[in-house]
């Protein structure tokens, strides 16, 4: 752990050195959330209800999936250049150290400025649970704090998958995103708004429906509107955790396949 605080000590000084430009992209980091709320307000000015869902239960919804999605995007975000890495050769330097090669590419390209991405949904998410009036209960206080983290271990996992494929496809960033960012872009809204075939594809199957839809339903204290039963609604650490054990599996997949680019 010694060694991975030093590494991240190093990326963090080095990307703060110049102060303005870091302070630039801090800021500019904060902009990507923001055009996000702006289309749900763009759509609640035509609408009272989005799938049977008010404006500030919407909010609440995209405010649980932007924190746990900018959270995993800040620890494990930087995953998605492991295509690059494997082109230019880095990947065999990393492999011959005696550390994990996952905490070191995590460590390798560590980007502090996108905190800034963390707190702007961190601030969305208070400004839904203000407005929701929210009836709170010690379960649902315990699940406000543990629902954005799972949902991160969730996302996180997410990451790791997709970025595995580079293993065997290595131009894979267009499909990686599709799942990573196209998941966090389904998971803001409900799902009720989906069609059968395509919500129980991203919703269930992949599980993108416990990442926001499920754990706001349970902290509004609202019915599913599809059906399930109320203890579905408190299962988004169970699918974090079964994600991450499969992306775990599939990452020491794609390392004892990986047989060098040559470069």
């Amino acid at each position: 752990m010694a060694t991975y605080r030093r590494l991240l000590g190093a990326q963090v000084r080095s990307q703060a050195s110049y102060r303005a430009s870091f302070a630039i992209d801090v800021a500019s980091n904060a902009l990507a959330p923001l055009i996000d709320i702006v289309t749900i307000v763009a759509v609640f000015q035509v609408t009272r209800s989005l799938g049977g869902f008010t404006a500030p239960e919407v909010l609440t919804m995209f405010g649980l999936t932007a924190t746990s999605f900018t959270l995993a995007d800040l620890a494990v975000g930087n995953i998605e250049r492991l295509r690059t890495y494997i082109r230019i050769g880095l990947l065999d330097a990393i492999l011959v150290r005696p550390l994990s090669v996952l905490g070191q590419l995590l460590a390798l390209d560590f980007t502090i400025r996108r905190i800034s991405r963390v707190a702007v949904a961190l601030a969305v998410l208070a400004g839904g649970l203000v407005t929701a009036d929210i009836p709170w209960t010690p379960a649902r206080v315990l699940l406000i704090v543990v629902a954005p983290f799972a949902g991160a271990l969730f996302f996180g996992a997410v990451f790791v998958a997709t970025a595995t494929v580079a293993f065997w496809w290595i131009e894979s960033g267009e499909f990686a995103n599709g799942f990573t960012y196209g998941g966090k872009e389904f998971s803001s809204y409900p799902v009720t708004v989906y069609n059968g075939t395509f919500r129980w594809l991203f919703g269930y199957t992949l599980g993108f429906a416990f990442a926001g839809y499920y754990p706001a339903v349970a902290l509004l204290g609202r019915p599913d509107p599809l059906g399930a039963p109320p203890w579905v609604a408190w299962g988004t650490p169970v699918v974090a955790l079964a994600a991450a054990v499969v992306a775990a599996a599939i990452w020491r997949t794609g390392i004892r396949h990986y047989r060098s680019t040559g470069s």
